[in-house]
């Protein structure tokens, strides 16, 4: 009767084996496979709606109705018609948007998992000053030069670019390459790559910065872990999830990477800054796309930058003329 219930509860060890094997696939040299061309587009926002107070998770019936909802509020084709009511130039249509068509397969109400308020935790005391400072300054001088502009405008780096990769409106897809040695991150907006070292090697040294940081890796079981630290302080860093915000010297992010089923990476990331009140976690889920990613060909040097400065110096004239 004993060898008999030895091998019952055997068979779903086994099983449980099998199936994780399936879940993770491996490279040749032993590590999860992360590679290939995967998508983080998601509807779920970044932050919990303020009405939504302590609801961390929808219902099944919630989250249909949710997305319905978020749909029909993004549509980018009803918004260029009220734009043209109004005598604004409008944006963008809906054959230009990808930000997925459902919310995470957790049913999360909010991407930022910790705090358990959902949102972004406030800024120390300090911090707040500095953040009022720079949104007094930017109200009277939006654009004086290019560096007055979001990073996105300029072209410099958005939302999925570099550490969190947090989901844009458009362009969601990474590329990801493995060797023993690195791991490599394209990104298609705005074609950043990240080369992250294995080999445990020391970050830059100090004062050396850069718009996408440092990133060093490392295999915790079959979790990739990430730490990227030494990047360039900008209020516009976030891309458009999070327009303004204040950054320190100090900013650090930890992401980890895991390959939980063949068509699923669970992407975690836990932000580090002195200026926030406490860390701050996201956790978005990326799937597999096909076909290949194609040049997303933004540069400083776009037509864009020039026309929105020139605006701003033609406004500056009407309101000069209009004093005399």
């Amino acid at each position: 009767m004993k060898t008999c219930m030895l091998v019952l509860t055997a068979l779903p060890l086994a099983l449980a084996a099998s199936a994780a094997g399936a879940q993770s696939p491996k490279t040749p040299w032993g590590h999860p496979d992360l590679q290939g061309t995967w998508s983080n587009a998601t509807l779920t926002p970044l932050q919990r709606p303020l009405e939504l107070k302590d609801k961390e998770f929808f219902t099944a019936e919630e989250a249909k109705a949710y997305v319905k909802q978020r749909l029909a509020a993004q549509s980018g084709d009803e918004n260029i018609e009220k734009d043209k009511a109004t005598g604004n130039v409008g944006s963008y249509n809906d054959a230009w948007m990808d930000r997925g068509n459902d919310i995470v397969p957790t049913r999360r109400t909010s991407l930022i998992v910790e705090p358990k308020t959902g949102r972004v935790p406030p800024f120390t005391a300090e911090a707040q000053q500095q953040f009022a400072r720079e949104q007094a300054y930017a109200a009277t001088h939006p654009a004086d030069t290019p560096e007055d502009r979001y990073l996105t405008e300029r072209c410099i780096g958005f939302g999925g670019g570099h550490a969190p990769m947090l989901p844009e409106p458009y362009n969601n897809n990474y590329y990801i390459v493995q060797t023993k040695d690195y791991v490599s991150i394209l990104a298609e907006l705005n074609h950043e790559v990240r080369i992250i070292p294995l080999d445990g090697r020391a970050h830059f040294p100090a004062g050396v910065t850069q718009w996408v940081g440092d990133s060093r890796g490392k295999w915790e079981g079959d979790t990739l872990v990430v730490e990227t630290t030494q990047t360039k302080p900008n209020r516009h860093y976030y891309g458009v999830q999070m327009l303004d915000s204040v950054m320190s010297d100090k900013f650090r992010v930890v992401e980890r990477f895991t390959r939980t089923a063949p068509d699923q990476i669970r992407y975690q990331a836990t932000v580090y800054d002195a200026v926030f009140t406490t860390p701050w976690t996201v956790e978005i889920f990326m799937h597999p796309q096909k076909g290949e990613i194609v040049e997303y060909a933004c540069h400083e040097g776009n037509y864009g930058m020039r026309g929105l400065l020139s605006a701003a110096r033609e406004e500056e004239k009407k309101a000069t003329e209009g004093k005399r």
